[in-house]
């Protein structure tokens, strides 16, 4: 899949007059995807803090599905401004997306968007669909909130250590503690940026990255017994993959975000380039994460399930059962492949 251009300088130029043109005591409604990570939440909420700094007084912050706000980001600054799904502004004057790849990853709020006088879509997802009137995308950048801090600095909004700590979790979390491969240089000069209003990367460290309720814990290494290594796969490059569902969650009483870091041990797996998590979320329904470490394009496959990613990392909702959903992927990528 090519990448597309990053934003050019007429995009840039019309995201910047786009906020610039709501007042005050307008109502501003950013919005991020479903089961929102590190990077949607933090370029969100590190943006609506930008905003306030701007003047702005009326903004709200949400995602589509259950309120649930993964405690690793619960105490992030501008966590104030999250409201539940049908608390979201019924008629904003600007709406602002942030990490979604396309308009699905917004469930119900997808009208709103629609709705507004204007909206600005911020990502980084090569898969990106083009939706919104403004689109800030960029698959070269490590994380939105690379293209959330690069607005704000066209705004003239100087970061302050709330802000830099929203956009620092967001950047850390989507790099992988700053070990993928989209971590440049540039990202090293953002976050030595970021540090430099006061942060304690350390500390954001162990509430991000280092802190695990012990019944995830219990669970997360019962997922991890199940796992399944098939060396043929994906074209003889390997293949593994384990699966989680609700009666885990519940007989271990965890909520299903604690799935959400299952991947990274899977993919350090050293026989298999390709790593697959399955997690149910409903009967009948799960949604798949599928990582490489670079011999293999996921997001074709993503992509071809009405999901979306990035070459390395990418996902999609699948149906059926668990083994059902395996066969698929597996079957994709020997087709992409071979």
């Amino acid at each position: 899949m090519s990448l597309p251009s990053e934003p050019t300088a007429e995009q840039w130029a019309a995201a910047v007059a786009a906020v610039r043109s709501a007042g005050a005591d307008d109502e501003v409604q950013l919005f991020c995807h479903v089961n929102p990570d590190g990077d949607a939440l933090g370029s969100m909420l590190g943006f609506g803090l930008g905003l306030r700094r701007l003047g702005f007084t009326r903004i709200r912050a949400t995602f589509p599905g259950d309120f649930a706000v993964p405690s690793p980001y619960a105490a992030l600054p501008g966590a104030d401004l999250l409201v539940p799904e049908p608390e979201a502004f019924a008629d904003p004057r600007l709406v602002v997306v942030f990490d979604v790849a396309s308009e699905s990853r917004l469930g119900a709020l997808a009208g709103r968007l629609a709705a507004a006088p204007c909206s600005i879509v911020l990502d980084h997802h090569a898969s990106n669909t083009g939706f919104g009137d403004v689109r800030l995308v960029d698959p070269r950048a490590a994380a939105t909130s690379v293209v959330a801090e690069q607005l704000l600095a066209r705004l003239g909004v100087e970061l302050d250590r709330e802000i830099a700590e929203c956009l620092y979790v967001a950047l850390a979390t989507d790099t992988g503690s700053f070990k993928f491969d989209m971590t440049t240089v540039a990202v090293h000069e953002l976050a030595a940026r970021l540090i430099a209003t006061g942060l304690r990367p350390g500390e954001i460290s162990r509430r991000v990255f280092d802190s695990r309720p012990f019944g995830a814990m219990k669970l997360t290494g019962e997922v991890l017994g199940r796992a399944v290594l098939e060396p043929a796969a994906a074209g003889g490059r390997g293949m593994v993959w384990t699966w989680a569902t609700l009666a885990d969650l519940e007989r271990h009483g965890q909520p299903p975000y604690v799935l959400d870091t299952l991947i990274d041990p899977v993919r350090s797996v050293a026989e298999a380039d390709v790593s697959v998590v399955v997690k149910q979320v409903a009967a009948g329904e799960w949604s798949v994460s599928l990582r490489s470490k670079g011999a293999v394009d996921v997001s074709g496959v993503a992509v071809s399930q009405g999901g979306g990613g990035h070459r390395l990392a990418a996902g999609f909702t699948g149906y059926g059962e668990a083994d059902d959903v395996v066969a698929t992927v597996r079957r994709l990528l020997d087709e992409y492949l071979n």
